[in-house]
């Protein structure tokens, strides 16, 4: 750097201070921060379009990281910040004449979630079972929503920029965090680790989403296999430590789905071990043997208890799967009274005034949107469904496939979980599925698209 660049920067640096003290004089303290906050979104606002590739890498990197300041608004400031930018994107690309990258899929999604904002006009028109009191919490709803289609949208704009690979490899950066904060809740004795996560489920589910991505590299790597196999082995005891038992049904059904189509009596037994395992060691501490054993007093494997009889024991026996029970009939007694439209979006716990959510993500889309809303929402996991099986259909690289085929056995797993489980507020776990269907639908033997070996 010359001289003269040296003295230009100080006597910028110098000027920057010299306004900072003036302003602080006459503007005040208060005015001043608002100031200098606009000041730096500014900058960042320009190093966003400027440097596109890096900062949507960083921000795809950083999400997992936020929900441990869930009290202080981050997760909700940072969905509603990415939505913004992607507009502001759109807006300057227009001005600049510049493409945008989109693909078929991203219209229906977004199609999907703009006929989602249906249930916030329906409301003010008392149409729903909630009138406008309760309109805040519904467009909340939808903006959490909004966000898979925004990151969609983000990962997109690096087709034909950053090879599909090297994004995936980049997406493990969101690991390291996360996974530290649950070592030291595990030092410190915690019992159901949950990370930097609201819930320990939610944790699960984002283990198993990267065991998947692990899977993926070990598979298409030529070099240090081992090291994957390590990392798969880290995430199975997190996995394990979170006492989800949900999670290990998951799991199941996700190693069946990518068993299957290559099966052989080697892939069959190493699957067969390591589930084993992952029971084995999940039953050895005194909670996880009181959840399985829990499952024996339950009308699931007992046939001697009815549901009308599970319902009722649910008051005192501290069971969950009784008490999910209990609660789906509630929640379903509630639905019964607006069963066309329902309620209005995220207005589960609302209608049957409790602090939980059903439990069940199929009874919550049936009261929160009635019977077109729980149809709407099977029509998304259709689509996610037949969209990952047309990809590994479609999918000529074999790395391609594979990539594929974690998508569906994610998208069959949630599936399941969904069926006593919260997945639809898990946030985080569909921010990272939105980028994996992203990427896996480039056509990655396309010359436009810059293919790594890693």
């Amino acid at each position: 750097m010359t001289i003269l660049g040296l003295k230009n920067k100080s006597f910028v640096f110098g000027l920057l201070l010299l306004s900072v003290t003036l302003g602080t004089a006459v503007l005040g303290e208060a005015t001043l921060k608002i100031a200098i906050l606009l000041v730096i979104t500014t900058l960042l606002l320009i190093i966003f379009l400027k440097e596109i590739e890096i900062s949507i890498l960083f921000l795809l990197a950083l999400r997992s990281s936020l929900d441990l300041f869930t009290q202080l608004k981050v997760p909700a400031a940072f969905g509603i910040g990415i939505e913004l930018l992607a507009i502001i994107y759109v807006v300057f690309c227009f001005i600049r004449n510049k493409s945008i990258q989109t693909d078929s899929f991203w219209w229906l999604l977004f199609g999907w979630t703009i006929f989602q904002g249906l249930w916030l006009l329906l409301m003010p028109l008392d149409a729903l079972g909630f009138d406008v009191t309760y309109l805040a919490d519904s467009v909340r709803e939808w903006l959490r929503i909004l966000i898979w289609p925004t990151t969609y949208f983000l990962a997109m704009q690096l087709k034909g920029k950053v090879a599909p690979q090297k994004i995936l490899s980049f997406l493990l950066l969101a690991l390291p965090f996360p996974l530290l904060i649950a070592l030291f809740q595990l030092q410190a004795g915690t019992v159901r680790i949950n990370s930097t996560f609201a819930h320990a489920n939610a944790f699960a589910s984002f283990l198993l989403l990267f065991m998947g991505l692990v899977w993926w590299k070990y598979k298409n790597s030529l070099q240090l296999r081992w090291m994957w196999i390590i990392l798969l082995g880290i995430l199975s005891f997190f996995l394990i430590s979170t006492r989800a038992l949900f999670v290990l049904m998951m799991l199941l059904v996700s190693l069946c789905v990518i068993i299957i189509p290559q099966l052989s009596l080697k892939k069959i037994i190493i699957g067969l071990l390591s589930f084993l395992l992952i029971i084995g060691l999940f039953s050895s501490t005194d909670y996880g043997k009181s959840r399985l054993e829990s499952i024996a007093s339950t009308p699931l494997l007992n046939s001697e208890i009815s549901i009308n009889r599970g319902i009722l024991l649910s008051e005192f026996d501290r069971n969950s799967f009784n008490w999910r029970l209990s609660h789906w009939d509630t929640v379903l007694k509630a639905w019964e009274k607006y069963p066309v439209l329902g309620y209005g979006l995220g207005l589960s716990k609302q209608s049957i005034d409790s602090k939980y959510l059903p439990h069940n993500d199929y009874i919550r889309a049936l009261v929160e949107g009635g019977i077109l809303g729980l149809f709407t929402y099977l029509v998304l996991l259709s689509m996610y469904l037949a969209r990952s099986i047309n990809l590994i259909q479609s999918s000529t690289l074999d790395s391609h496939k594979d990539l594929s085929l974690v998508i569906i056995a994610l998208c069959v797993a949630v599936l399941v979980g969904m069926v006593t489980e919260n997945i639809w507020s898990h946030t985080v776990f569909f921010f990272y599925f939105s980028v994996l269907l992203a990427v896996s639908g480039w056509d990655w033997s396309s010359p436009n698209i810059i293919v790594s070996n890693n």
